[in-house]
């Protein structure tokens, strides 16, 4: 009796292992695995701290200083230079300057105005300039030098047409003389002096003129007991006078003018040195007016 009571429970208890393990086999359960990995660190710290050292029998080698070696580059630094030298040049303006101009213009002579209708004479010129800055770089002294050359407005032949020129003059000596012809084409020889300021490439000036006209009139003189030999009575007074204008600088080396020039003619001179004699010999006074446009070339280097 108490063997089967014994075999009973032991069969009930694997019963309930058996019920038990089945269950759980049946539930699938997740579990969470936690993986902790110890990581050390090594460092290592070195400390510097001074030692005595006795260097006897030690040998060091001696010290030497060595020129750091590169390489120049000889293109490059001329060129810079050539820059630098150009930069300070256009800076500073040089000293002197100078140069030539050549252009053409207007004139009128009061003395003329009733011969030529009120034509005026067309021309050119020529001429050499030179000029020195003074006090400050814009402030220039301009000494020039200028030929011109003045077309005819009128034309008196008395072998042509009757003019009131025509006829016999007479010298103080008695020597007769007979007109032939006379005409204002003629050259101008004029020196100028003028005072000019710069401001942004314009140049007003202002100055002082003289100015010389060479008219010729011709006339026959006594030759060979007759009146055959043509000669001409030039004049050659200085006329004093003023200049007015301004000029342009479109480029470094050129300069546009614009002038305005005024003389007084004390007396209209035409004179032979082989005879005395004074052709429109009057106590008059004239005005010779010229407005002219010109183009410089500056020769110096600016």
């Amino acid at each position: 009796m108490p063997l089967n009571m014994f075999l009973r429970k032991i069969i009930l208890f694997l019963a309930f292992v058996t019920i038990s393990l089945s269950y759980a086999q049946k539930r699938k359960k997740v579990d969470t695995v936690y993986v902790y990995e110890n990581v050390t660190v090594y460092d290592t710290v070195y400390l510097i701290k001074p030692v005595q050292f006795k260097h006897k029998d030690v040998v060091f080698p001696e010290m030497e200083i060595r020129e750091k070696f590169f390489v120049r580059n000889i293109y490059k630094e001329e060129l810079d230079k050539q820059r630098a030298k150009n930069r300070i040049s256009r800076q500073k303006p040089p000293l002197f300057e100078y140069g030539i101009e050549g252009g053409m213009g207007l004139k009128s002579s009061s003395w003329a105005q009733e011969l030529s209708s009120g034509r005026q004479q067309f021309g050119e010129h020529l001429g050499l300039w030179i000029s020195r800055t003074v006090f400050t770089p814009q402030l220039f002294v301009m000494f020039s030098a200028h030929l011109y050359h003045w077309n005819s407005t009128f034309d008196l032949n008395a072998n042509t047409e009757d003019t009131y020129l025509n006829g016999f003059y007479f010298t103080k000596d008695n020597q007769s003389l007979l007109f032939q012809r006379f005409n204002n084409k003629h050259f101008e020889y004029a020196v100028q002096l003028k005072l000019l300021y710069e401001w942004k490439n314009i140049r007003p000036f202002a100055g002082v003129t003289v100015n010389r006209n060479s008219y010729t009139l011709q006339f026959l003189t006594p030759e060979n007991m007759g009146l055959d030999k043509p000669e001409d009575f030039k004049s050659h007074r200085a006329n004093l006078g003023f200049s007015l204008g301004a000029q342009y600088r479109p480029y470094r080396r050129i300069l546009l003018s614009l002038e305005y020039q005024q003389h007084t003619l004390k007396n209209l001179f035409l004179k032979n040195s082989s005879f005395d004699f004074d052709v429109f010999k009057t106590n008059n006074t004239f005005a010779e007016r010229k407005i002219s446009f010109g183009i410089s070339y500056m020769i110096s280097r600016r």
